[in-house]
């Protein structure tokens, strides 16, 4: 029998002895208290859920949102829940739907370098639907948010590389369980709950990398959100599931990954906070692609190219970048945010990656089309995922090189909570007016104090 050891610091730590890798998660996610969870991590979750709500506002009026929403809309519940940064209300599984694909679909959001898991979308979308509908505080939200990104991460770790490798998107396939916990947590399940949860979210679990670059990317985020939410509503039904959903032989990691380790989701439960390992970016596209936007950027700043003047590009990267951002023959906005060879064109023709670089109109630019075309992406092993070396060749014969040992907003130079404000300002600009702004981002820093949090997701909403 497992039981949580008590320390001196009252952090509750558990130790898989005899028990399920599924059961000793539940166990410790129902155990849990907020008071055992130190205040850096507190102040890193409200970090992430700042990042996650200026995600969400900025991607509100994206085609993609509006096709999913006046399609949905016949198909909504009784209008309980609201959505961020949007006055329709509907029942809260679609809110969580919607919210999912909002925080994604600008491919601004958080990621862990561990598992490129983007974490918060499935996660945070769920709970703020839940809390859209029914009344939660802040400190309630804030410790089933951090219960749900161990749970996501943690599941994560387990079973990547060889999980992602063989196609599925991990954001998708391990949010669902994240969300799953987390809104567990909020309806007060039973240890047994928590593993049917567990269970009927692990059967849920979906998502395919061959989908990016289109708009059923993102749809995947708000379908773990959703799917998680479910899970734990039907939980707290006594909707049972099997108990080694987690860890059986036909379960989520035998049946999803070649090879994985169980162990990294049990070990340092309580002590070791996933959460400290998470990334915010300066630019919205793949995360593996940033080092060589810094290296572009800072080349254009020191020798200001013309597109003309630029012969050959030669980009060293490591193998993981052409796995994931190979797409060079491209013509739509999404493409480019899958693109090292776009990504590297505009950081060297315009200087900055912004929203305004991954458009339609960007991809489809003479100027930065004829350098995308020149730039040749090479995979290096000695190259890790956070570096980059670029060599550009111009026509009077000069060669401009620069290597990126670390690229910002990664865990060696994260963004400041400063630039985590503006990076909100930059996105919410385009839905809400300057003053609301503000207070969102006050109400976001004091999320924690909140007696309910249905008074953040209002304070999205244009009047």
């Amino acid at each position: 029998m497992m039981a949580p050891l008590c320390q001196a610091n009252t952090t509750i730590v558990f130790e898989e002895k005899s028990l399920s890798v599924t059961r000793t998660l539940a166990s410790y996610l129902t155990a849990s208290r907020i008071d055992d969870i130190p205040e850096d991590i507190r102040h890193e979750s409200r970090r992430s859920l700042l990042n996650y709500i200026g995600c969400a506002v900025g991607g509100s009026r994206e085609p993609s949102v509006e096709i999913l929403l006046s399609t949905l809309q016949p198909y909504f519940g009784k209008p309980t829940a609201g959505i961020l940064a949007r006055p329709e209300r509907m029942d809260p599984l679609h809110a969580a739907l919607m919210n999912g694909m909002t925080s994604h679909v600008f491919e601004y959001d958080d990621t862990l370098p561990k598992n490129y898991i983007h974490p918060s979308p499935p996660l945070a979308s769920a709970l703020f639907a839940y809390a859209s509908a029914n009344r939660v505080t802040g400190k309630d939200f804030i410790h089933a948010f951090l219960l749900g990104f161990e749970t996501e991460a943690r599941i994560g770790n387990a079973v990547y590389p060889a999980h992602y490798e063989a196609g599925w998107h991990i954001t998708s396939t391990a949010g669902v369980f994240g969300a799953a916990a987390a809104v567990g947590k909020l309806l007060g399940l039973s240890v047994e709950q928590m593993i049917w949860a567990l269970g009927i979210a692990g059967t849920q679990a979906s998502g395919l990398r061959e989908n990016f670059g289109s708009m059923v990317k993102y749809f995947h985020a708000g379908h773990a959100a959703k799917n998680g939410y479910v899970s734990a509503i039907l939980a707290k039904s006594n909707f049972t599931a099997g108990p080694h959903s987690l860890e059986g032989p036909r379960g989520f990691a035998a049946v999803t990954a070649a090879k994985y380790d169980l162990s990294k989701i049990t070990n340092g439960l309580g002590t070791k906070f996933q959460i400290r390992d998470n990334a915010y970016k300066p630019y919205p596209c793949g995360l593996v692609v940033h080092p060589t936007i810094d290296g572009c950027i800072a080349l254009h700043q020191e020798h200001h190219p013309a597109s003309a003047d630029i012969v050959a590009v030669r980009v060293r990267v490591a193998p993981l970048v052409l796995d994931l951002c190979n797409k060079k023959d491209i013509t739509r906005g999404l493409e480019g945010k899958y693109s090292i060879y776009h990504s590297t064109a505009v950081g060297l023709i315009r200087g900055k990656a912004g929203l305004q670089e991954y458009t339609d109109a960007a991809v489809n630019d003479p100027l930065v089309k004829r350098v995308r075309e020149r730039v040749t992406a090479i995979s290096d092993t000695t190259i890790t995922e956070d570096q980059s070396h670029i060599e550009v060749e111009l026509a009077d014969g000069r060669k401009l090189v620069r290597f990126v040992e670390a690229s910002i907003g990664n865990l060696g130079i994260p963004l400041t909570d400063r630039q985590l404000e503006d990076k909100l300002r930059d996105q919410a600009s385009f839905v809400l007016p300057s003053a609301q702004i503000e207070k969102l981002i006050e109400l976001c820093w004091q999320i924690d104090k909140l007696e309910d949090v249905g008074v953040l997701v209002q304070a999205t909403v244009k009047p």
